[in-house]
């Protein structure tokens, strides 16, 4: 158990090993964070920025906007039954005889159900509370949600099975990736695949009608390789470069002269950051921004993209694993984007 003291709030580990049960399932969809809080502390708005101001960012530079988390409700007394085994929950507890000078934080690494990710804050009113939202560990609560969100997905993909994609994978780029049940290969050459994931992983709700369609999101990933030889390819102009030719020539669109291409707008102009795989093992840069089709002067479909390049150490070739989603505008795209990310992040050499 570790203790970080902070100018805030205390922060440390705690562990609630009796309430495990691998056998329960989590509930509560991707992208959702579970206030448990009192009716006056949830209603609050000043409590409510500073929830949003800590747990609802956004994943940039998307449009419409893509948030990390959307904020749900419950308070303590509803908070009982299937909805204590939220993927994401933080409780909220305000203590009047509470002596501490600054709130408490507590990281509970087990909870209600298998994988959950729980966290509870320990304050002695909303000025405390608040000032704990807003404190130096802001960051860090936000990244622990945010972790565990694509670490999650990325275990559950790594239980299916595709040995078909991935044995073709392992010997044309000298890698292994984790992909949802069900992915097929859409083409293949010898520095280029695309791998379309299953209908059925990607199921859409529309709001206030209360239906599901399985069949309107276009989502999968992009695997590509081309021979690395110095460091100014690695640059965001030259990465965008080189994807955009291996674009025009390897996934053209149903409709002929058609072909993917980046955005280069100013409001979704592609970002890239250093980055690493799950293991660390990669370093490489992350990219994400949107696409189009392009080839005519036509209005086309689009989406977004995901990507992570690095240098291979043994065949001295830059690869990319780029995941894609074109999903409507009506539903979140949070939990495709979360798919992708698991995808190349699971990414490890042969």
């Amino acid at each position: 158990m570790k203790l970080l003291y902070f100018c805030c709030f205390v922060y440390f580990l705690t562990a609630c090993g009796q309430y495990k049960d691998e056998s329960l399932h989590l509930t509560g969809k991707i992208g959702e964070l579970l206030i448990v809080a009192d009716d006056d502390i949830w209603n609050s708005s000043e409590v409510k920025k500073a929830l949003d101001s800590s747990f609802t960012r956004y994943i940039m530079p998307y449009f419409p906007d893509v948030t990390t988390f959307e904020l749900v409700h419950r308070n303590h007394i509803t908070f009982d039954g299937g909805i204590k085994r939220h993927r994401n929950v933080l409780l909220i507890n305000i203590i009047p005889g509470f002596t501490e000078k600054t709130a408490e934080l507590k990281i509970i690494k087990d909870g209600w159900a298998y994988d959950q990710s729980i966290m509870e804050i320990n304050a002695k009113d909303k000025s405390q509370l608040i000032q704990c939202l807003k404190g130096e560990l802001s960051d860090k609560m936000h990244a622990f949600y945010d972790e565990n969100e694509w670490k999650r997905l990325s275990a559950l993909f790594q239980e299916e099975e595709n040995t078909y994609v991935q044995k073709n994978i392992r010997k044309t780029f000298g890698i292994d990736i984790q992909l949802p049940d069900g992915s097929g290969i859409v083409s293949a050459n010898k520095n280029f695949y695309r791998i379309e994931f299953p209908p059925a992983s990607r199921p859409i709700e529309f709001p206030n009608i209360g239906k599901q369609d399985v069949g309107a999101v276009w989502e999968g990933i992009m695997v590509y390789q081309y021979d690395f030889i110095d460091s100014n390819q690695l640059s965001l102009e030259n990465l965008l470069k080189a994807r955009d030719t291996m674009l025009r020539y390897n996934v053209p669109h149903e409709t002929e002269g058609l072909y993917m291409g980046t955005q280069y707008v100013k409001l979704v102009y592609p970002e890239m950051t250093s980055a690493t795989n799950k293991s660390g093992t990669i370093k490489g840069y992350e990219m994400r921004g949107m696409f189009h089709f392009v080839g005519k002067k036509m209005h086309t479909t689009g989406g977004a993209f995901w990507a992570f390049h690095f240098i291979h150490p043994r065949s001295k070739k830059i690869i990319c694993i780029s995941g894609y989603v074109d999903a409507p505008s009506t539903t979140s795209w949070t939990h495709f984007l979360r798919e992708l990310q698991a995808v190349w992040k699971s990414v490890k050499i042969i």
